[in-house]
């Protein structure tokens, strides 16, 4: 059994074979997964996708690219349609340091803002966090100290240090296809030292499709091809990843239900 913790299923690259897209990922052994929301405004494209379909969560929140268009949008509106049933998160958001699509500082305030929601609803927070490692661990160590909230940093692409920061604060670190790309060796051994009761796999499909798919339009069904990976680096049996995974998610995403 394996869950994709992290894809998005309205993204025109699979919106238009999407029953084919969940039809693949259920040959393939996927049981369930989340597809995450990018924009708060865009919410009910999700929602409905998420209705329909048992074997798909959601979340509500805005991606750091556009942090800046939805500034407008209160803690208490997060908060508010989180309680939608097939809602099991907030996010995703954090901060994107390496395409700078908005500005810093709208970045850092929606950020917080859905830190916030996290914190009041008591639902995970999935992280978006690239070429920020400083400043992500210092608001997460920051804002931790002002009320716990859990949290996954998705894709996870940073260093050792993030990595070793977000453990040490609770949080739990989600792997992609990019740790099957040939220069991914530092995401590897972060990989190793992870606990087993901290890690997920993800697609955030349709990106970054694993290795042998690796330019291909990536879809949940390819997360068999990371968990593989991830079981190798790890040295354990690609069964007891997909137990533990499983587990990891829904503790994590404890609203889901298996």
């Amino acid at each position: 059994m394996l869950i994709d913790s992290h894809c998005h299923l309205d993204f025109p690259e699979l919106a238009a074979d999407r029953a084919g897209v969940l039809a693949r990922a259920k040959a393939a052994g996927i049981d369930g997964m989340v597809t995450i929301s990018t924009r708060v405004e865009q919410f009910g494209t999700i929602r409905a996708i998420a209705e329909a379909n048992p074997e798909v969560w959601c979340s509500v929140g805005t991606h750091p690219h556009h942090a800046e268009e939805e500034l407008h949008i209160p803690v208490e509106d997060l908060v508010r349609l989180s309680t939608h049933p097939k809602c099991v998160a907030i996010g995703e958001a954090g901060l994107d340091y390496f395409y700078d699509n908005a500005p810093k500082d709208a970045q850092e305030t929606g950020f917080r803002r859905h830190i916030a929601a996290s914190r009041i609803t008591g639902l995970p927070l999935v992280i978006h966090s690239r070429s920020a490692d400083v400043h992500m661990g210092g608001i997460l160590a920051e804002e931790m100290g002002q009320g716990s909230f859990p949290f996954v940093l998705h894709c996870f692409t940073g260093g050792a240090e993030l990595a070793h920061q977000a453990l040490a604060l609770g949080g739990y670190i989600s792997f992609s296809g990019i740790i099957t790309f040939k220069n991914a060796e530092e995401i590897r051994e972060v990989a190793k030292f992870v606990p087993a009761d901290r890690y997920l796999v993800e697609t955030d499909a349709p990106y970054l499709a694993p290795v042998p798919h690796r330019g291909a339009t990536n879809e949940p069904a390819f997360v068999t091809h990371t968990a593989a990976r991830v079981a190798e680096v790890r040295g354990i049996p690609l069964e007891q990843l997909g137990a533990e995974t499983t587990t990891n998610f829904f503790r994590l995403f404890s609203k889901a239900k298996a």
